[in-house]
C-alpha cells in the first residue's frame, strides 16, 4: 500500500513537473476570468480599491518567484496576479468609455444628428446608429454619445454620413430579458450606446455644422461599407447578396428572418457573423496565393522568404477585411489573433500553436477586458484552443516513397476527411456549454450541416467574394461574385434542408450560473494539461449539460410589465403574444419552455382576455392589466380577488386590492424583469435588478 501511494505521488510529481513549460498558457484564462469576474459583480468597486489590489498581487508573486524560485507557490501567485490585472483592466476600460444613458420618457423626442452606421436588423425591424448632435429634453452633458433607432416598417435607414432629425421613443438600453440572462446594456454601455428606441417617421435631412474629425473618418469608411454592400446585393440579388453582403461587410440588413432561422437551427449561423472564420479563410487564401505566386517567380524567390513576404500581405489582408466589415468586436478579435500568427512567421516562429494563441489572447483581453463575458469570445477562444491542441495531438504519418498516385490520392482523402471531422466533433464539443448555457440551442444535425458547408466556406464562397469584393469597386466584380453567389444557394439550401428535419433543434434549459466557468475549467483543462490528468477535465465540461436545473418559474414578467407569460407544464402561455415578444422567447428557451404557434388561441382557452385586461378562466388565477392608464374603480375591483396574483402595468391604484399579491409599475421600474414561483406561502419573487446589482451600464 505505502509503495502504491509512494508510486503515484512521484507519478503526480512527475505530471506537475511536465507542466513547467505550459503554465504559461494558463496565463489569459486567469486574466478573463479576472475581467469576467469584474462583469459579474453587483456593486462597482472604486478604481484605487482595485488598484491597490492589483498591485498587491503583482508585489507578492515578484516576491514569490524571487524567493521561492519555482514550484506551485509561485504559479499560483502569478495566476492570482494575472486574473486581479484583469479585473484592473476591466475597471479601466468600463471607466474610459463611460457615456450619459437617456433616461426613461413616455414622450417623444426630438433627435438631431449623423448616422454613423446601419446596424443589423433587429427583432423590430431596420436600424441606424446615430451620433445625437442634440435631443429634445436632455442637456449637452445628458446626451449619449450614440443612439439606436429601430426604424417602422418600410421605412429605408439613410446611409451613413447622413445628417438627420427624427421624432423617436428613446430611453436606456434593455437590461435582462428575465432575472440572470444576459445584460444587453452592459454590451451597450461598452460599445457606448446609451440610449435605444425606435422612429415615429421617417428621417428628415438636416443642416448640422461640421462634425469631429473621428467622427466623419467613421462615417466615411461606413459609407463606402454601405455602398459597397448595395453594390453586392444588386449584383448577386437580394437572396444570397444579403449573405454575401453580410459575409463582406457586416451589414446584415438585406438577410431574411428565414433565412437567420434556417442558418441557426443548422447551426451555420456562425458563418454570418464575421469572425474567425472568415478572417482564417482570407488571411490563409491570400498567404497561400502571395507564396505560389513567389515560387513561381525564380528571381524573386532566390532573394527573398516567400514564406515572410506571403505573411506580410496576409497581414495587409486581414487589416483591410477588418476596415471593409466595419470592426466589430468578434472581427477585431479574430484579425488580432490572424496577425499574432502572421507576427510570428515574421519572426521565425510557429504560427500555429498554444503560445502564439495564448499571446493573441491575452493582447484581445488587454483592448477588450469585456470579451471575456462575451458568448462569442467564449465560443471561439474555446473552439479555437480546442483545434490547436488537436493539431499539437494529432499524429504525424511517415511519407512513403514512390507510392502510385492512385494509393496517396484515396489515402490523401481519407485523411482530409478525418481530420474534418475530428475538427468538426472537437469544436462543437468545445463550444456545446456556451451554446446551451447562452442560447439554449443544440443544433441536432449541425455536425453534419457544417462538414457540407466547409468546403463550400473555404473553397468558393469566402475567396470568390473576397475577390468580388475587392474587384466590384472598379465594376469588375460580377464574375467572381456570380461564383460566390452559386455557393451560397447551396449553402441556403443545406440550411433549410437541415433545419426542416425532425427533431433539427433542442432547447436546453440554462443550467445555474456556477456551471459555465468550471465546464470552461474543465475544457482548458483537457486542451491546456500534458499528461493523463487532462482526463479529469472531461466531467468538468459537462458541468452545463450535466448540472440539475432548478424547477422553472410559474410566472414571468417583462421589463416593463407589458408582457406576462405563464407555465403550463413544459409550455410558456403568453398573455399578451405580440408585445415584447423576443424577450418572451429569450425567457422561455432559458427555462426550456416551449411556445406554442397559436399563441392566442392556447391564451384564450385559459383566459378571458381584451385589449388590456386578462382575466383568469380555467388557468392559474392571475389577472393582468397591460394598459399604462389605471383601469377604472369597477375594473380594479374586478381584476382584484383575494389571493391573486394581480399585475398591473400602470401606477398604483388608490385604493386597496385585498389579500392580493399586487406588482405595479412602480415595482417593475425599480425591478425590472421578474420571475414568480407559487409556494405554499404564496408568491416568491426573483428581480433582475436584485442581480445586476448597481452598476455603471444600470443606470
Amino acid at each position: 500500500m505505502v509503495a502504491r501511494a509512494t508510486h503515484s505521488l512521484a507519478g503526480l510529481h512527475a505530471e506537475f513537473a511536465a507542466q513547467a513549460s505550459r503554465w504559461t498558457l494558463w496565463t489569459p484564462v486567469a486574466f478573463g476570468m479576472g475581467g469576467a469576474g469584474y462583469m459579474t459583480l453587483r456593486v462597482e468597486p472604486p478604481l484605487w480599491l482595485v488598484m491597490i489590489l492589483a498591485a498587491g498581487a503583482v508585489a507578492v508573486a515578484w516576491a514569490a518567484q524571487r524567493w521561492r524560485g519555482d514550484g506551485l507557490i509561485v504559479v499560483a501567485a502569478v495566476l492570482t496576479a494575472f486574473a486581479a490585472t484583469g479585473l484592473l483592466g476591466a475597471k479601466l476600460r468600463s471607466d474610459r468609455v463611460a457615456g450619459p444613458i437617456a433616461p426613461a420618457a413616455d414622450t417623444p423626442r426630438w433627435i438631431e444628428g449623423w448616422v454613423v452606421d446601419v446596424p443589423s436588423r433587429g427583432a423590430g425591424g431596420m436600424r441606424m446608429l446615430v451620433a445625437p448632435e442634440w435631443v429634445s429634453g436632455l442637456s449637452p452633458a445628458e446626451t449619449p454619445v450614440r443612439v439606436r433607432v429601430t426604424l417602422r416598417e418600410g421605412i429605408a435607414p439613410l446611409p451613413p454620413g447622413s445628417a438627420i432629425r427624427l421624432r423617436a421613443m428613446i430611453g436606456p438600453p434593455p437590461g435582462p430579458a428575465s432575472p440572470g440572462a444576459y445584460d444587453f446594456a452592459r454590451d451597450a454601455w461598452f460599445d457606448r450606446v446609451g440610449g435605444v428606441g425606435f422612429s415615429l417617421g421617417a428621417p428628415e435631412e438636416a443642416a448640422l455644422a461640421r462634425p469631429p474629425w473621428r467622427l466623419r473618418l467613421a462615417m466615411a469608411v461606413n459609407a463606402a461599407r454601405w455602398r459597397l454592400a448595395e453594390r453586392i446585393v444588386v449584383r448577386m440579388g437580394e437572396s444570397s447578396g444579403g449573405i454575401g453582403a453580410a459575409m463582406v461587410t457586416g451589414h446584415e440588413a438585406w438577410i431574411t428572418p428565414q433565412q437567420t432561422e434556417d442558418m441557426r437551427a443548422s447551426g451555420l449561423a456562425h458563418i454570418l457573423s464575421i469572425s474567425g472564420l472568415h478572417m482564417a479563410i482570407v488571411g490563409g487564401f491570400v498567404f497561400a496565393a502571395v507564396r505560389l505566386l513567389v515560387a513561381l517567380w525564380p528571381w524573386l524567390a532566390l532573394r527573398v522568404s516567400g514564406k515572410k513576404v506571403a505573411a506580410a500581405a496576409g497581414l495587409v489582408a486581414v487589416g483591410t477585411y477588418l476596415v471593409v466589415s466595419g470592426a466589430p468586436p468578434p472581427a477585431e478579435r479574430a484579425a488580432i489573433t490572424a496577425s499574432v500568427a502572421f507576427a510570428a512567421i515574421l519572426v521565425d516562429r510557429q504560427a500555429i500553436s498554444l503560445r502564439t494563441l495564448a499571446v493573441a489572447a491575452l493582447i484581445i483581453l488587454a483592448l477588450q477586458p469585456e470579451a471575456a463575458a462575451a458568448p462569442g469570445f467564449q465560443m471561439s477562444f474555446a473552439a479555437t484552443t480546442a483545434l490547436v491542441a488537436l493539431a499539437e495531438a494529432w499524429p504525424r504519418p511517415v511519407r512513403e516513397i514512390s507510392t502510385p498516385w492512385w494509393i496517396r490520392g484515396p489515402q490523401a482523402v481519407m485523411v482530409w476527411l478525418l481530420a474534418a471531422l475530428a475538427a468538426s466533433f472537437v469544436a462543437g464539443l468545445a463550444t456545446g456549454p456556451f451554446a446551451m448555457h447562452h442560447f439554449n440551442r443544440m443544433a441536432s444535425y449541425g455536425l453534419f450541416a457544417n462538414l457540407v458547408v466547409s468546403p463550400l466556406s473555404s473553397f468558393i464562397i469566402m475567396p470568390f467574394l473576397a475577390l468580388g469584393g475587392a474587384l466590384e469597386p472598379l465594376g469588375l466584380g460580377g464574375p467572381f461574385l456570380w461564383v460566390a453567389g452559386q455557393g451560397i444557394d447551396a449553402m441556403v439550401g443545406v440550411a433549410h434542408t437541415t433545419a426542416v428535419q425532425p427533431g433539427a433543434q433542442v432547447i436546453i434549459a440554462s443550467a445555474p450560473g456556477a456551471a459555465l466557468p468550471i465546464a470552461f475549467l474543465g475544457i482548458m483543462l483537457l486542451c491546456l494539461w500534458k499528461g493523463r490528468l487532462r482526463w479529469l477535465g472531461a466531467p468538468l465540461a459537462m458541468a452545463v449539460l450535466i448540472w440539475p436545473r432548478p424547477a422553472p418559474p410559474d410566472i414571468w414578467i417583462a421589463s416593463d410589465g407589458a408582457a406576462v407569460a405563464v407555465r403550463r407544464g413544459r409550455e410558456a402561455v403568453l398573455l399578451r403574444p405580440e408585445a415584447r415578444r423576443f424577450a418572451a422567447d429569450l425567457w422561455a428557451r432559458r427555462r426550456g419552455l416551449a411556445i406554442s404557434g397559436d399563441p392566442e388561441a392556447v391564451r384564450d382557452a385559459l383566459f378571458a382576455c381584451d385589449r388590456f385586461a386578462c382575466l383568469p378562466g380555467p388557468g392559474p388565477d392571475v389577472a393582468f392589466w397591460a394598459g399604462k392608464k389605471r383601469p377604472k374603480p369597477a375594473g380594479f375591483d374586478q381584476l382584484c380577488a383575494p389571493g391573486r396574483l394581480v399585475i398591473l402595468r400602470s401606477d398604483p391604484y388608490g385604493r386597496a386590492c385585498e389579500d392580493a399579491f399586487l406588482l405595479t409599475a412602480r415595482d417593475f421600474e425599480e425591478g425590472g424583469s421578474a420571475e414568480l414561483w407559487r409556494t405554499p406561502g404564496g408568491w416568491r419573487v426573483r428581480w433582475a435588478n436584485d442581480l445586476r446589482g448597481k452598476r455603471p451600464w444600470t443606470g
